[in-house]
């Protein structure tokens, strides 16, 4: 007969043991976070009754995760996001602020050598779909404009794909751009499709599993920064998207969620000459003061 007592014992020895191995950590944040994270990993363990088929199971996870992992696909950020851990850290690394845009997650198709344009180019660069014209401010949450602020803006197309998706190596449907002396900011692209993130390695086979779909609503991407703000990271989504009450990454927030008006052919608000429809989004950009104080 199992001795619970015993048993409970040796489980909680190992757990004593691995978080005093960190007892000389110099850095005493690095010390923090990983005690924390051990006691949290065995507990989880020791409340579930982990077996050894399951461990390896989880490692054998884990390494296909890695070995699918490339330049153009990060599937640690896809588990991140599945399991609602990025947008928990964006709660917690983004204070609420009534007064500020909200923040929602990262997402995994971010390029750090996008285009620089000025405002109001296309950046579109062959993409496929309606075009779309986006305009917006950027200010403080007292009103005050904010010029110079860096705009990093990216999205799919109508088929659902991002550049970095298909095989040519070409950018396109993502820049990055300065707000005006106003605050104010335009651009040009194409109209984003709702898609599913990638489901063909092992976080897919996570979301079958748990009867989840891998959906997610269209939407465009924004990064925007200025000296003495929070570094704001966005997305706005298409008002009327099936996909709203079902986002795999949960990242959808109302005040997010920016109607996409379609006209017809004719002269859009910054001289464009367009044959055909195209649809129109605005979107205000308020940026919280660094340090949370509002």
């Amino acid at each position: 007969m199992i001795d619970q007592q015993l048993q409970s014992a040796r489980e909680h020895e190992v757990t004593d043991t691995v978080v005093a191995s960190f007892g000389g950590a110099g850095d005493a944040r690095f010390k923090e976070v990983m005690t924390s994270l051990v006691r949290h990993l065995h507990g989880f363990a020791r409340e579930v009754r982990l077996t050894t088929a399951e461990w390896d199971a989880a490692i054998a996870f884990l390494t296909r995760a890695g070995h699918i992992t490339d330049d153009h696909r990060q599937e640690f950020i896809l588990l991140s996001d599945v399991l609602g851990l990025s947008m928990l850290t964006v709660a917690i690394n983004a204070p609420a602020d009534g007064d500020a845009s909200e923040s929602t997650v990262f997402g995994p198709f971010f390029v750090e050598d996008a285009p620089e344009v000025q405002v109001g180019a296309d950046i579109s660069g062959g993409l496929t779909g309606l075009p779309c014209w986006i305009h917006g401010t950027v200010t403080a949450t007292d009103g005050t404009p904010i010029p110079d602020a860096r705009i990093e803006v990216w999205a799919a197309d109508d088929a659902g794909f991002y550049d970095v998706q298909y095989d040519d190596g070409k950018l396109r449907g993502r820049a990055h751009f300065a707000s005006a002396a106003d605050g104010r900011w335009d651009f040009w692209t194409v109209q984003p499709a709702a898609y599913p993130i990638p489901h063909d390695g092992p976080v897919g086979d996570l979301l079958t599993a748990a009867g989840r779909g891998p959906m997610r609503p269209a939407h465009v991407h924004f990064m925007v920064s200025a000296p003495g703000y929070r570094t704001l990271i966005t997305h706005i989504f298409v008002k009327g998207d099936e996909w709203l009450d079902d986002d795999a990454v949960f990242g959808v927030k109302d005040s997010l969620i920016v109607p996409f008006v379609e006209h017809g052919a004719g002269t859009a608000p910054d001289g464009r000459q367009l044959d055909g429809s195209w649809s129109e989004a605005e979107f205000s950009i308020v940026l919280a003061p660094a340090g949370g104080q509002s």
